[in-house]
């Protein structure tokens, strides 16, 4: 197996993934069906999760901190900064599987009553059989770094509900794209990063791997569900799209995550909030993101206030 580099340089893809041209859903995904044939993983195999865990170990790499750069970072002893990290990741993973959960539903949904001779709804059976494992091999992670979940405020538990009901089409593989872009650049900069526990790295190699033909998948679906449609329902989906990308950025870090790491909540909270590291840093995930919604005619004068509220642009 060749790889290339991907975009950003910052680790290799395989070409079956990174060459893929835009050729339809079910060309596409054909590709993708042996892509995954052959190189899907298995975290509850591959990961010795009975393995003690090294003290000096960081959660992801320090510069994703919420916290990193602000006087609150730098007053902090180096063990309270590497369990400031676990607990944010921890969360991060938390919130990842609660958004996996809503992207099956919307998958299922969509794929309902697809053809299911054509390798588009096979591979959508694969991209949800890919979240299962996803969402457990993050259960497992936050089990063993923190002892403990974290759940979205339960206002924006049921506004995911409420997304998931009304996400159709675009919104809901845009949707994806959203959740899985942000990811797929924190996970590329912390999964050869040294500093940060050896099992977390692997969690976050297999994540972004395997992610990459579901991101690749969710792009192909958009383009096709974009084809022709009204400048109506164009302007709702941007809206739609950017309001799910609100309620998953600005839940990443759970604020019980400062609790629960030994931190003042609300100075925690206020420092974050005015962190032009971190906010920084958030952008830059998202700037392919921005440049394919923007293809597409998905970034509105109203979706873009939704994105700049959470520094996504």
């Amino acid at each position: 197996m060749t790889a290339a580099l991907d975009p950003q340089g910052l680790t290799e893809v395989p070409d079956n993934v990174v060459s893929l041209q835009d050729s339809g859903p079910n060309e596409v995904s054909e590709r993708l069906l042996a892509s995954a044939a052959r190189l899907s993983r298995n975290a509850m195999t591959e990961i010795d999760w009975s393995l003690p865990m090294e003290p000096d170990k960081y959660g992801c790499s320090p510069e994703w901190s919420s916290l990193y750069g602000t006087d609150y970072w730098n007053e902090m002893t180096q063990e309270q900064q590497i369990s400031l990290t676990r607990h944010e990741f921890a969360s991060i993973m938390c919130i990842g599987i609660w958004f996996e959960m809503i992207l099956q539903e919307m998958v299922i949904r969509d794929q309902y009553l697809g053809d299911y001779h054509s390798p588009e709804f096979q591979f959508a059976l694969v991209e949800i059989a890919d979240e299962c494992r996803h969402s457990l091999m993050f259960a497992k992670a936050s089990e063993k770094m923190v002892g403990k979940s974290y759940r979205p405020h339960p206002r924006i538990g049921r506004a995911g509900k409420h997304f998931g009901v009304l996400a159709r089409d675009e919104v809901a593989y845009a949707g994806i794209l959203v959740a899985e872009e942000i990811l797929d650049v924190f996970q590329r900069g912390c999964m050869r990063d040294e500093r940060v526990l050896p099992f977390i790295r692997t969690v976050n190699e297999i994540h972004v791997l395997e992610e990459a033909r579901h991101m690749k998948f969710a792009r192909e679906e958009v383009r096709e569900s974009m084809k022709g449609i009204s400048a109506a329902r164009r302007h709702s989906s941007a809206l739609l799209i950017s309001v799910g990308a609100y309620l998953i950025v600005s839940s990443l870090v759970q604020p019980q995550a400062y609790a629960d790491a030994g931190l003042d909540v609300s100075r925690a909270r206020r420092e974050a909030a005015g962190n032009e590291h971190y906010h920084s840093m958030i952008r830059s995930s998202c700037i392919h993101l921005m440049e394919f919604l923007d293809e597409m005619g998905l970034l509105t004068k109203p979706a873009l206030r939704y994105y700049r509220k959470v520094h996504m642009i």
